[in-house]
């Protein structure tokens, strides 16, 4: 509990993904989400792209949020919040040029969140988050300015950073991952300081 111990509000817990860092078993993400206190949200990080491959993936780990790090192309986010009334969604964006702010803003008409990431879902081998970079903030301001739920941001984010970030997009909140790790696991120096220029 290392990320709450910083300041952390949510915890985000990364099931099966193409790429990437910090994945963790169903069963461990099932066993944090129950010890975790109830003040601290729940992020389950599903790279499944079906309302009911979603559904089945978070009644595996009782999370109270899902985080979708990839387009629904089968089923409805309706359907997923029906089958999970008490369940968060947060739709990951991950933002590329200026086509995807229309996409944003669609999925922001369905959704409790949206998230702006650096991924790349285009590729061979799916990038969808813990890149380590940065995308076009300006873009991500846009999409804070005009979507009617609130916006995360993510993507390349760190102590050295972070501040500017805040200021170029005013979003609702942050979710951060390699810019606070260290060989792969969380560096207790990093998500100080990463706190630290947060709240300068």
């Amino acid at each position: 509990m290392q990320a709450i111990a910083a300041g952390a509000a949510a915890l985000g817990l990364v099931g099966a993904m193409p790429s990437g860092p910090g994945i963790i078993s169903d069963a461990l993400i099932a066993q944090i989400a129950s010890t975790t206190p109830p003040d601290i949200a729940t992020f389950l990080l599903t790279s499944e792209t079906s309302a009911q491959e979603i559904i089945q993936h978070h009644k595996r780990v009782n999370t109270n949020t899902i985080q979708m790090v990839d387009a629904l192309v089968s089923g409805t986010y309706q359907e997923i919040k029906s089958a999970l009334p008490a369940v968060k969604l947060v739709q990951v964006i991950h933002v590329l040029d200026e086509k995807d702010i229309d996409e944003a803003l669609q999925a922001a008409e369905q959704v409790d969140f949206i998230l702006l990431d650096s991924g790349n879902p285009n590729l061979g081998v799916k990038e969808l988050g813990g890149t380590g970079r940065t995308h076009n903030w300006n873009i991500s301001r846009k999409i804070v300015e005009q979507s009617p739920v609130p916006v995360f941001l993510a993507g390349g984010l760190k102590p050295e950073n972070v501040r500017a970030a805040i200021d170029a997009v005013q979003p609702y909140g942050l979710d951060l991952c390699s810019g606070v790790r260290t060989d792969g696991k969380l560096d207790p120096w990093k998500l100080e300081s990463f706190f630290a220029a947060v709240n300068a």
